[in-house]
């Protein structure tokens, strides 16, 4: 296989110390890469350096002449707000080609599922998922041999999700994707690098194999750590007692043979294995139950997308109560997020409806999936004081959360989105809520932040309300699920019955419906027939000349757009 991509000993540094040192690896074409690893040890980072937005303290990156890269960030620059989809699609090309692929465009939007009254919407009104799929079009309409994709998952319903794995499963191109799904990165990738202790861990295997093969490599490590260490220490006392023995009895051999095992001492130290440092987090919610036969109570309650527009929905009469551990699941844009907002408004404002009603003495917490409570311009100390305002208290949490002593003072603002997720729940850590709301928490949370997350809320001893995605954590936390579909919440007690009604409608892609017409001229039927004709004979004339005079890629390349005039000319 060629290879796309080499990194010679890249380092990078910031204001607290290096990342990572020393990484070298090569990615060779056919390579589908998980790239995985604690919040803030440098992932997207990482993808930074290997596009060229950022420059390695040292060390060097170099890209095979024939590999075109292209990177799907993790949000839209906010430039293309004001744009709509297609001219933003558009605005990742020079100017001079723009007019001539606007049809690529109009065709990778349909293949992203969107509609043609879709491709006018401007950036900034779309959700989440509808970012994620508009900034793969950017990206693709450059043709590129390697896509560079940074949490692409993140802020994903379901069935956008499933979509995304086929997507990436269907692509002919190679990818390193930064995931914290664990169950998309075993069903689209073959290779996993797992980045910790600023060092680059690659296995030729999925994601969960390669956890499962670096922690049994960790297991074997420590043993070797431990028996290298009984060495250390036996030659270390035998050292000091031959050392005492010369001093005693003025013996020179003694002494010498004292001072070189001395040395040998140092030579075993520095061969000894390394062991992993682990995380320093452990996240863990402490609850408390109220005595009450209802935390929360809902009846006929509207819940609109802001204040003053018409509700998405209304809720039937549900309560809940401390043990329930109810998660909230459907589409985005259904209204489970301001289901979640309108309650802690009621919350914090005291009021008390007869469509909803919440116990007098609930302490309640929310998890804000925009990370909005913490303020940007407070100090990570001073951002804890509403949850502890002991300042010994928050200086401990800080600390054993990972936060050294010298980033006390930094401004939340300078977080990553792991980090700055992390803050939040050292507080929700530190308060004892009998009720607790947590809106999208996985999407800045590493693998084993959401294993701990499912772990404690098993245990959890007041109420929670759950909106996420994840079908693990779901599942191996919840007891209650409350499904919002077709303008209703109706309670489900079989999740995986309530994940098939989400596929349903999906089971056949993202296509628009077969009534959607795209507005066009028979000239631009004409024109898009033409270039199909003309791509089909290139693709069969190289491909009938001998092997080793072929064009592998430009016949990816024409392949690919010949499935995409395909869609377009389906469309007219």
């Amino acid at each position: 296989m060629s290879t796309l991509l080499n990194a010679h000993s890249l380092c990078h540094d910031t204001a607290f110390g290096p990342l990572f040192t020393h990484l070298t690896f090569t990615l060779k074409k056919g390579d589908r890469v998980g790239l995985i690893g604690y919040n803030g040890c440098g992932k997207s980072t990482l993808l930074k350096l290997l596009d060229g937005t950022l420059e390695p303290t040292s060390g060097y990156v170099s890209i095979a002449g024939h590999c075109l890269l292209a990177r799907v960030e993790q949000h839209l620059p906010d430039s293309l707000n004001p744009l709509t989809m297609l001219d933003a699609v558009l605005d990742n090309i020079p100017h001079a080609e723009r007019e001539s692929q606007r049809w690529r465009a109009e065709a990778l939007l349909a293949e992203m599922g969107f509609s043609p009254a879709d491709c006018a919407l401007t950036a900034a009104t779309l959700s989440g998922g509808q970012h994620t799929r508009l900034l793969l079009a950017r990206a693709l309409i450059t043709s590129p041999d390697l896509l560079l994709l940074d949490e692409p998952g993140n802020h994903l319903d379901l069935p956008t999700l499933l979509w995304l794995e086929r997507f990436l499963n269907g692509w002919n191109g190679s990818f390193i994707v930064v995931s914290h799904d664990q169950q998309l990165l075993d069903n689209v990738t073959n290779t996993s690098w797992i980045l910790r202790d600023r060092q680059l861990h690659s296995f030729a295997l999925p994601c969960g194999a390669a956890r499962a093969a670096l922690a049994e490599k960790d297991a074997s490590d420590a043993l070797r750590f431990k028996a290298e260490q009984k060495e250390i220490d036996r030659v270390t006392a035998s050292a000091k007692r031959l050392a005492v023995w010369g001093s005693v009895y003025d013996n020179e051999d003694l002494s010498r043979k004292a001072k070189q095992m001395e040395k040998q001492v140092e030579r075993l130290k520095e061969s000894q294995t390394d062991v992993t440092a682990g995380s320093q987090w452990k996240l863990q919610l402490q609850g408390d139950a109220l005595r009450a036969d209802r935390l929360l109570a809902l009846d006929n309650l509207p819940v609109p997308p802001a204040p003053g527009l018409p509700p998405l929905f209304r809720t039937p009469v549900v309560r809940l109560k401390s043990g329930d551990r109810v998660a909230v699941i459907g589409r985005n844009g259904c209204g489970k997020s301001s289901l979640l907002r309108l309650i802690w408004q009621h919350y914090q404002a005291g009021m008390l409806t007869e469509d909803l009603k919440i116990h007098p003495r609930v302490a309640m917490g929310y998890y804000d999936q925009t990370l909005h409570q913490l303020a940007d311009e407070a100090t990570l100390f001073e951002a804890l004081e509403p949850f502890a305002p002991e300042p010994e208290t928050r200086k401990m949490a800080l600390i054993s959360a990972g936060f050294a002593w010298s980033r006390h003072g930094q401004v939340v603002s300078s977080l990553s989105g792991g980090e700055r997720s992390r803050l939040l729940f050292i507080g929700l850590t530190l308060a004892r809520y009998s009720l607790l709301m947590l809106d999208e928490p996985t999407n800045h949370l590493d693998m084993e932040g959401k294993e701990a997350l499912a772990e404690t809320l098993q245990s959890f001893a007041g109420g929670v309300l759950l909106v996420s995605h994840d079908r693990h954590l779901l599942k191996a936390s919840c007891n209650r699920f409350w499904l919002i579909e077709n303008g209703e919440l109706e309670e489900w007690h079989d999740a995986d019955a309530a994940w098939e009604r989400l596929r349903e409608p999906v089971l056949h892609g993202f296509a628009p419906e077969p009534d959607v017409k795209i507005e066009t001229t028979a000239h631009a039927s004409d024109d898009l027939l033409e270039k199909l004709i003309e791509l089909e004979t290139l693709l069969a004339d190289d491909q009938a000349r001998k092997p080793k005079h072929q064009k592998p890629q430009l016949q990816a390349q024409w392949q690919r757009e010949i499935r995409l005039l395909n869609a377009q000319l389906a469309l007219l």
